[in-house]
């Protein structure tokens, strides 16, 4: 047996000696063994120890079963796609996707490896052209790409600077708002220290934080919590409620299904060539 499967094994003890149901304890044990696997991390050190991180996904279950949501007004459609598909010469990776997302709404990508999630973002992004269908979206968007999001040779505060310039907004103000939010995170930038210089999971709060720097009404995310440890993935997903709550629409790409019960919409693709 390997570590990663003995480290599931104590999971799953751990979660139904927390009252966690044995379904769903086998569930969320896959779930972050197969997210670990894609972030080519052991779950050992993403999540730590097994009896730790039991602890804090019954808690979180808990308090998701004994807390009811209060009823939200929906905005205006800040994202729609009507029957989009993109073919690569004779590969077709989408096929005809149909999405509505309104402000204070946040949807979920989900499927397999090669059902085209990225492709999808970067189509909602404005980077990549649609074969055929239509893209509305609103003007002011934010996007936190999977990687390749940073400038290696700048720090964090230099990002804050150059990003904030694109938007109009003064030195102070955007490094302001950018440490605030990476505070949200549990992550101080270092004058110092430049991007490259950062571990993988650090430039991806980066890339998270660069995508809200303009309080977009649409936030994309693509993965963004690879490398991230338990805390900073719980306080990732805090954030994403907290910019729903405050009016934006969010479109996530995740693997990770047990988070799904929170969101509002669940577009799930399947390679075109199964559709």
């Amino acid at each position: 047996m390997t570590p990663e499967e003995e480290w599931g094994m104590q999971l799953v003890r751990h979660l139904a000696s927390a009252g966690i149901a044995p379904a769903e304890a086998l569930e969320i044990t896959g779930d972050a063994l197969a997210e670990a696997a894609a972030a080519g991390a052991d779950p050992r050190v993403m999540y730590g120890p097994a009896v730790a991180y039991a602890g804090t996904v019954a808690q979180a279950v808990r308090s998701a079963a004994a807390t009811a949501p209060l009823p939200r007004m929906r905005g205006p459609v800040v994202l729609r796609l009507r029957g989009v598909s993109k073919s690569y010469r004779r590969r077709q990776v989408l096929k005809n996707v149909h999405l509505s997302l309104h402000a204070g709404e946040v949807a979920a990508i989900v499927g397999a490896n090669g059902s085209g999630k990225s492709t999808l973002l970067n189509i909602c992004a404005g980077l990549t052209r649609a074969t055929s269908g239509t893209v509305e979206r609103t003007a002011r968007i934010g996007y936190a790409p999977q990687q390749d999001g940073v400038a290696p040779l700048l720090t964090p505060t230099e990002h804050f600077r150059l990003f904030g310039a694109v938007h109009r907004m003064g030195h102070k103000k955007a490094v302001a708002i950018g440490t605030g939010l990476a505070s949200r995170l549990g992550w101080r930038p270092r004058e110092d220290v430049v991007a490259s210089h950062l571990s993988g999971g650090t430039q991806q709060k980066l890339n998270v934080v660069l995508s809200e720097l303009n309080r977009p009404e649409l936030i994309l995310l693509d993965e963004p919590y690879q490398g991230f440890d338990q805390g900073s993935y719980v306080d990732f997903w805090d954030q994403v409620f907290r910019w729903r709550d405050g009016g934006a629409g969010i479109l996530v790409v995740t693997h990770m299904l047990h988070d799904l019960d929170r969101v509002d919409h669940v577009l799930e693709l399947r390679p075109a060539e199964e559709s």
